[in-house]
């Protein structure tokens, strides 16, 4: 490995999948999984731990200890039932000092999937798509041949396809000069046909029924929802999704600036970009059904409950969505923390409670949201400082106590009491999820073992 230390943070992250999303695992040791309707037979219901009242004093403590960890600012909306606790700590501003507020717009990035996942069912249920039919049926011109034959829509939302990630791609120069790369294409507008082109053209990082995150799953997800509804899919999915769900501040951004009072936003890319660097203003066209959604914490907690509460599909289709398949591949004998359906995740915290969500980054935004089944206890949270972890020089992870502190946030909120600072999983001497140490907007590792 060069001597070089920007040498060696490069190449962690030439080897790395740069995603919109934080907790998904590995690619390379992802388990193979069945993606029809008996797909491992999981809806991984698990109960969730025994929760406490809100604990507003201790949540706006693990709030401000998140950024005191090193985060430049950040906001959360906690629910139980009725009860709700909002807060924001930290700055929107790191050279003015403007505090974070509460009621900030933010780009949620990947929560976008379950957006457009939950499109997708609608038009199942409707009899227009058929989860179980090759992709080809819908889009033959953009997925010809085997894999437009072997390629269902379900392998699509619950990424067992095996087809790989645009991002990548779509930033050319990106691993040899972030900084250099995102300003050149900041305004860049780019057709969500040519991102699928560029995800197509790159290696598969799985096999075909593996389960390997890919953004490109999403936007062909999208393009399949304008083919079978005759409309641009994010004014299908404003109309049908975010206004049945009564969310008054969620949106696809229609220029590079947000609408409302919103943070600046921050991008380190692993201390390659020094300082960080402002991208609040970028056209989200690269991330389009996959990831461009703009939100508040409080809307997400609005339409998790939503869903999980049967408003936004029928019950056939949010089982479909909650069939899960393994996210990671586990020793024998051991069964996975995470696990991934249509759009949505289940993950087991620390604390031991299962929680259902997503989670999305992209240049310079981090979000989180996460609720029991039932959806009566929830957290939302954001915030405005990405890739801020490093690496030793052999690519691994050096001590991280900002992603430390924000699952100490997330999971106290959950569970109604003080949370361990370390880790997502459950048990004595439990090693964390893959992935997850990493944080939102995580990478797959390979190289960082």
């Amino acid at each position: 490995m060069s001597s070089s230390p920007s040498a060696r943070l490069a190449a962690v992250a030439t080897a790395a999948l740069i995603t919109l999303s934080v907790p998904v695992l590995p690619a390379q040791t992802a388990v193979a999984a069945q993606p029809g309707p008996a797909a491992a037979a999981a809806s991984a219901a698990v109960p969730s731990a025994g929760r406490g009242p809100l604990d507003r004093a201790a949540l706006r403590g693990s709030l401000d200890a998140f950024h005191k960890a090193g985060m430049y600012g950040a906001y959360s909306a906690v629910r139980d039932g009725s009860a709700q606790w909002r807060g924001a700590t930290g700055f929107a501003d790191i050279v003015s000092r403007r505090p974070m507020g509460p009621n900030f717009e933010h780009r949620v990035g990947s929560i976008t999937k379950t957006f457009t996942a939950v499109a997708v069912l609608q038009q199942a249920r409707a009899g227009r798509i058929d989860l179980d039919a090759p992709v080809g049926r819908y889009l033959p011109d953009l997925v010809p041949g085997e894999r437009g034959r072997q390629v269902t829509v379900r392998m699509l939302l619950n990424h067992t396809s095996g087809i790989a990630d645009y991002v990548l791609p779509a930033f050319p120069g990106i691993l040899e000069n972030p900084g250099k790369a995102l300003d050149e294409n900041r305004l860049r507008r780019i057709a969500p046909e040519e991102l699928v082109r560029l995800g197509l053209a790159a290696p598969p990082v799985a096999e075909r029924g593996t389960h390997a995150y890919s953004n490109t799953n999403y936007i062909l997800a999208g393009l399949l929802l304008e083919r079978v509804t005759g409309e641009k899919a994010e004014a299908y999915i404003t109309r049908n999704v975010i206004r049945k769900a009564g969310l008054r501040h969620t949106y696809f951004p229609s220029s590079p600036t947000l609408k409302g009072p919103h943070a600046r936003m921050y991008e380190s890319f692993f201390g390659l970009i020094d300082p960080p660097r402002d991208y609040s203003v970028t056209d989200m066209s690269w991330a389009g059904t996959a990831g461009a959604l703009v939100s508040t914490t409080s809307d997400l907690n609005d339409f998790y409950r939503a869903l999980l509460g049967g408003r936004l599909l029928g019950a056939a289709e949010l089982r479909a969505m909650k069939t899960t398949v393994p996210a990671y591949e586990t020793p024998p004998g051991e069964e996975p923390r995470m696990r991934y359906g249509l759009g949505i995740y289940t993950l087991q915290m620390r604390s031991g409670g299962w929680y259902w969500g997503h989670d999305g980054g992209v240049f310079g935004a981090g979000t989180w949201a996460l609720s029991t089944e039932d959806g009566r206890r929830q957290v939302a949270v954001g915030y405005n400082l990405m890739k801020y972890q490093r690496f030793d020089e052999q690519g691994r992870p050096l001590p991280d106590p900002i992603t430390d502190a924000l699952y100490a946030h997330v999971d106290g909120a959950l569970a109604g009491t003080p949370a361990p600072a370390r880790g997502a999983v459950a048990g004595p001497g439990a090693q964390a999820v893959p992935g997850l140490p990493i944080g939102p907007d995580a990478l797959h590792q390979e190289s960082l073992r």
